[in-house]
């Protein structure tokens, strides 16, 4: 990145995400420097100012842009720009729970289903967070997402996707699930019901703990346990949820490891305001390479810098 860019454009520090407020925020003169880049089609400018905002401030900048032109921005980003980079932007033009649900929506669209990207949200997501997060695509899809879910899955993982989706919080001894999870696995069958019971209306220690506790009792790690009793999507469902509850951030690393750019994208955009830095840190440790030095290898223009002002710095 241009040093000139970090000069020109402080940032405030203290959360575990990359994308912090700019602190001499002044959304008319932001929207000023916009609609003269968007004329121009200057990308790199698009490109300084919407990656150094919130998504708080770039709402603030919409509006403004709104009253100031009687145009919308996010118009004016697809006439100007064009490719992976437009998508980008328009996806940081959204708000946290608007992109949570076009994505939701994404993975279930036209033929087959992402079933990993429907997992990785419902497996991430509090319960409270999944609430407002079914209302925002009722909204703008006009539908129940736990209807759509239904539609897109079956059988036992449709039960598992429905459980995250409405997750409970239910108080359990650490000992009696530990058994009840051992007991479900010692049949001829393994017995789902348990998994999807407990895993999904537990806190995540007392998770830990049983997990740890069934391992020593078993002899054996849970993913080979999942990976002997279940199959299909099921056992996708349940390897992606005890991922996430023995450590979302190296789950997400994993994630990005993935050539695919959409994947990529949506994982930096979604967690550039929570937790992109504690991605960032599982990631180098998985990997042995930075996410900033992974970044340039596979991405190039003015769709890298954005990338990378997401990512904010080396590791």
């Amino acid at each position: 990145m241009d040093p000139e860019y970090f000069k020109s454009h402080e940032m405030c520090w203290g959360t575990l995400g990359t994308v912090r407020p700019f602190s001499n925020f002044h959304p008319d003169r932001d929207v000023i420097e916009i609609q003269t880049a968007l004329e121009k089609k200057d990308a790199m400018t698009l490109v300084k100012i919407l990656t150094n905002r919130t998504n708080a401030q770039r709402q603030v900048i919409a509006k403004t842009f709104q009253e100031i032109t009687q145009k919308d921005l996010s118009a004016g980003v697809k006439k100007a720009l064009a490719g992976d980079l437009e998508i980008l932007l328009l996806e940081l033009l959204m708000t946290p729970l608007e992109y949570e649900a076009y994505r939701l929506q994404q993975a279930m669209v036209g033929i087959g289903t992402d079933e990993e990207t429907l997992l990785e949200i419902l497996c991430t997501r509090s319960r409270q967070q999944l609430q407002e997060i079914s209302a925002a695509y009722k909204q703008l899809y006009k539908t129940d997402l736990e209807k759509e879910l239904k539609g897109e899955t079956s059988g036992d993982f449709t039960k598992l996707v429905l459980a995250l989706l409405n997750k409970q919080d239910v108080a359990g001894w650490v000992q009696r699930d530990i058994e009840s999870l051992s007991a479900s696995l010692s049949g001829k069958k393994a017995d789902t019901g348990p998994w999807i019971d407990i895993l999904t209306s537990r806190d995540t220690d007392h998770l830990n703990k049983v997990l740890m506790g069934l391992e020593l009792e078993k002899g054996q790690m849970v993913a080979q346990a999942l990976e002997k009793n279940f199959t299909g999507d099921f056992r996708l469902g349940l390897q992606v949820l005890v991922q996430c509850i023995q450590s979302p951030y190296v789950y997400l690393a994993k994630r990005l490891t993935t050539t695919k750019t959409q994947i990529m994208q949506r994982i930096m955009v979604s967690h550039s305001e929570e937790d992109l830095l504690c991605i960032r840190a599982a990631y180098l440790k998985l990997t042995g390479t930075s996410l900033y030095t992974a970044l340039q290898k596979q991405f190039k223009g003015d769709h890298l810098q954005a990338l990378l002002a997401i990512c904010r710095s080396e590791d």
